[in-house]
């Protein structure tokens, strides 16, 4: 199965869960212990070697903050 990375611009999630209501793997969750510049809680990689790269998150994200690649291997 392919493999993925996930990074995030973190001051610019505003944490509104559509990624995480999207990723098929469900590797994806709120992290309740990270608060951003602008006062948000983040989104967290709970598990990141199960990631297969999808991008189903990056294109639900209303405001682009999220960047997958493709790994090889």
């Amino acid at each position: 199965m392919a493999k993925g990375k996930i990074t995030f611009d973190y001051e610019k999630c505003k944490g509104c869960l559509l990624c995480v209501g999207y990723c098929p793997t469900k590797i994806l969750a709120l992290d309740k212990t990270h608060i951003n510049e602008k006062g948000y809680n983040v989104i967290m990689v709970t598990d990141p070697e199960k990631c297969i790269g999808c991008a189903f998150c990056a294109i639900m994200c209303p405001d682009s903050v999220i960047t997958v690649e493709k790994l090889k291997g």
